[in-house]
């Protein structure tokens, strides 16, 4: 089916959502990791406009934006399905993604001292949890979906801790389990790491004024 590659970077939520797709359909794969603060010709050359990881390659031919790769990802090799075979169910799926999406990381922005922000945070992972959860196991049932490896993103804003604290138990019980999968146990971001990286990273800025 052609060579596949990954250029990502280990900070990323973004390149983590393309490896645990890939690695969900046992797909072999190349990974290039990028250093954005000193970007590389290969990235500034096939994502030009944007300039951010991921990049994906099939053949030689470049893929950028998490959701298409992933998109791409699921016609190309359609075992292990990360969306329902039932029209409406995939419609479905796709609904809640693109909510999870718009939404972004401020869906998850609770605990952060501004009360009508953390209303409106609450007020969406309740319909998440309400309306596309229910009492499943994943999103995708019994099997990790499409909208699982979005939603995801909760484990680099704390969600296990946030959603405890906000007795969200159905979405807490989901991310455990959702942790808990091998392909994304084995590649889960180390958490404690990251913070560090970013104080580093944030000391080695020059000052602004």
């Amino acid at each position: 089916m052609g060579e596949v590659k990954l250029v990502g970077t280990w900070v990323s939520p973004y390149t983590y959502r393309i490896k645990w797709a890939l690695k969900l359909k046992g797909i072999a794969f190349d990974y290039i990791e990028e250093d954005l603060c000193s970007k590389s010709a290969l990235l500034l050359q096939y994502n030009p406009i944007h300039k951010k990881v991921p990049v994906f390659f099939h053949g030689g031919k470049p893929i950028c934006e998490s959701m298409v790769i992933i998109e791409y990802i699921e016609e190309i090799w359609p075992h292990n399905p990360l969306l329902p075979t039932d029209p409406y169910e995939r419609a479905m799926l796709r609904f809640w993604i693109k909510y999870a999406e718009d939404k972004g990381p401020s869906m998850w922005m609770v605990g952060e001292g501004q009360h009508k922000a953390e209303q409106n945070s609450l007020e969406m992972l309740k319909i998440i949890e309400e309306k596309a959860l229910g009492d499943k196991k994943f999103f995708g049932g019994d099997n990790i979906s499409m909208l699982d490896i979005v939603l995801g993103l909760g484990h680099w804003l704390g969600g296990e801790k946030l959603l405890e604290a906000h007795k969200l138990h159905r979405l807490h019980v989901w991310l455990k389990n959702f942790k808990q999968v091998p392909v994304i146990k084995e590649d889960l971001l180390d958490l404690d790491g990251m913070l560090a990286y970013l104080r580093h990273q944030r000391e080695m800025s020059p000052a602004t004024h």
